[in-house]
C-alpha cells in the first residue's frame, strides 16, 4: 500500500500545476486506482495509475510544445505537434516537435522529448565531454552544452532527463539559430 501512495501523491503533486479539467481528470484516475486497491482489484488499481500517468504525460508533451521557438525571420512554421507514447518496453516518452521552412525551401525540425526511462540512461553518456566530443562538435547553446554534428545537426541534454534535437535540411548555422531560439531556462524547471 505504502507504494501506492507514494505514486498517488507524486502525481497529485504533477497535477496541482495542470489545467483544472486535465487534473480532474488525472485526480479522477488515481481515486479510482485507490478504490481499486483497496477492494482488493489490482489489475484496475493498476490500470487506473497507468491511466493517470499517461495524462501526465500528455500535460508534459503539451508543455513542451509551448517551449518551441516562433520561425526566426524570414521562415514560417507548421503548429506544434505533441505526443505521449507509453511502452512497456522502453518506458514511453513525451515529445514535441515543430517544423520550419524558409523561401529557399530549407527546413529544420526541433523536438523535445522527455519523461524516458531510455533518455534517463542515455544522457550520462550524451553528457559525458569525452563521448559527446566524438559523436561531434562540442558548443554551447546558452548555458548548455550541446553537439553538432557534421551535418550541422544540434542534440543537447538538459537536465539529464530531456533530449532536445534540431535538423533538417539547412545549414548549421540556422540550425543552431534555432537551438538558441528554444527556451532552455523554462525546459530546465519543467
Amino acid at each position: 500500500m505504502h507504494l501506492v501512495r507514494l505514486i498517488a501523491l507524486a502525481a497529485v503533486i504533477a497535477a496541482a500545476a495542470l489545467p483544472a479539467r486535465a487534473a480532474d481528470d488525472i485526480l479522477d484516475a488515481i481515486d479510482q486506482a485507490r478504490k481499486a486497491y483497496q477492494s482488493g482489484d489490482l489489475g484496475e488499481a493498476k490500470q487506473q495509475l497507468d491511466t493517470a500517468s499517461q495524462l501526465i504525460a500528455q500535460k508534459n508533451a503539451e508543455g513542451f510544445a509551448t517551449l518551441l521557438p516562433e520561425p526566426l525571420a524570414g521562415w514560417t512554421a507548421d503548429k506544434a505537434q505533441s505526443q505521449a507514447v507509453g511502452t512497456a518496453m522502453f518506458g514511453g516518452a513525451s515529445s514535441a516537435t515543430r517544423n520550419y521552412h524558409n523561401s529557399k525551401g530549407d527546413s529544420v525540425e526541433i523536438t523535445i522529448t522527455g519523461d524516458s526511462a531510455m533518455l534517463t540512461a542515455m544522457a550520462p553518456i550524451l553528457n559525458n565531454p569525452m563521448l559527446a566530443g566524438a559523436m561531434g562538435k562540442l558548443v554551447k547553446v546558452g548555458d548548455q552544452r550541446a553537439i553538432v554534428a557534421q551535418n550541422g545537426d544540434v542534440t543537447m541534454v538538459v537536465n539529464n532527463k530531456f533530449v532536445v534535437t534540431v535538423h533538417g535540411s539547412a545549414d548549421g548555422a540556422a540550425k543552431l539559430a534555432y537551438a538558441n531560439a528554444i527556451n532552455i531556462a523554462k525546459l530546465s524547471k519543467m
